[in-house]
């Protein structure tokens, strides 16, 4: 019984051992992938860029005068029209909105890039991966630009930087790892049926509701039910940590970055293999739409 029992931990554990094994082959050939085809996906979305700022007469200041606009407007309604109480609401409101903009419009966006792009797809084979990873370095160029209007805006109100600001970096690399992972996911979902993108819309307005864009999280009574909503909603966990670095000189929670950290690219990876492995009935799927 005992040499039994030994047999089957062993076989768990082989199981465990290639199973990291394999994981650890996806990630390698997605870290790989990226590589050899970044050149080409910086290319795309440079372009994208140049030709949308040319659309417009005030070009590449929409990039920054949109978010501006987006919080105006919702600061106004909850200050003016319905008496927020939240302290010092416009900073709080332009770090949580700004964030939130880079996740919801850049999934948007990687949500059709695939299924838009039949016409090149028909006529070369390339991974899929490719469109939603254009789509999303052009947002987070743009990003950029927001994140250090949002940075010059809160020097202006007093605030000056500490070394806590240095949490910035891993807190956008986190974020944009959540989005490469929505953006794939997103985009997949839009391949399968057309009519997932405007479900997918409407999942934005759901989660700028229920992430804390509005209010503060840690003003609910129950302890237990915050920690819960950051650790199933990720997006309510990184707009909070952004208001602790930037807002109230706090650390985030490191331990819960990095498990959402290594979420995220076991869903990267998993979500990568499975557009390379049916590349062919995604083709044929877009080109029959």
């Amino acid at each position: 019984m005992h040499a039994g029992f030994s047999s089957v931990i062993a076989s768990h554990e082989m199981r465990r051992f290639g199973l990291s094994i394999a994981l650890t082959l996806v990630i390698f050939e997605l870290i790989l992938s990226l590589l050899h085809y970044f050149s080409l996906v910086d290319t795309m979305a440079r372009l994208s860029l140049r030709a949308e700022a040319r659309r417009f007469y005030l070009s590449y200041f929409w990039w920054v005068l949109e978010p501006l606009l987006y919080v105006a407007v919702f600061w106004f309604v909850f200050e003016y029209l319905l008496g927020t109480r939240t302290p010092d609401f416009l900073m709080f409101l332009a770090v949580g909105k700004l964030a939130f903009i880079w996740f919801s419009k850049t999934v948007n966006y990687a949500a059709n890039s695939v299924a838009e792009n039949a016409g090149l797809i028909g006529r070369m084979d390339i991974p899929k991966t490719l469109f939603p990873l254009a789509v999303i370095l052009e947002c987070s160029y743009r990003q950029v630009a927001v994140f250090a209007l949002l940075m010059a805006v809160i020097l202006l109100d007093g605030r000056p930087p500490t070394m806590n600001w240095l949490w910035l970096l891993p807190l956008a690399a986190l974020q944009l790892l959540l989005i490469i992972a929505c953006g794939f996911f997103a985009s997949i979902l839009v391949v399968v049926s057309r009519d997932f993108a405007p479900l997918i819309n409407l999942g934005m307005v759901f989660l700028m509701f229920v992430s804390g864009v509005f209010w503060d999280l840690n003003e609910l009574p129950n302890t237990d039910a915050v920690n819960l909503l950051m650790t199933i909603n990720p997006l309510a966990f990184l707009l909070n940590s952004y208001r602790q670095v930037l807002l109230w000189q706090q650390t985030p929670d490191f331990l819960l970055m990095s498990v959402l950290a290594a979420a995220t690219i076991v869903a990267i990876a998993f979500l990568t293999w499975l557009m390379n492995r049916f590349s062919k009935q995604i083709a044929r799927r877009v080109m029959s739409q």
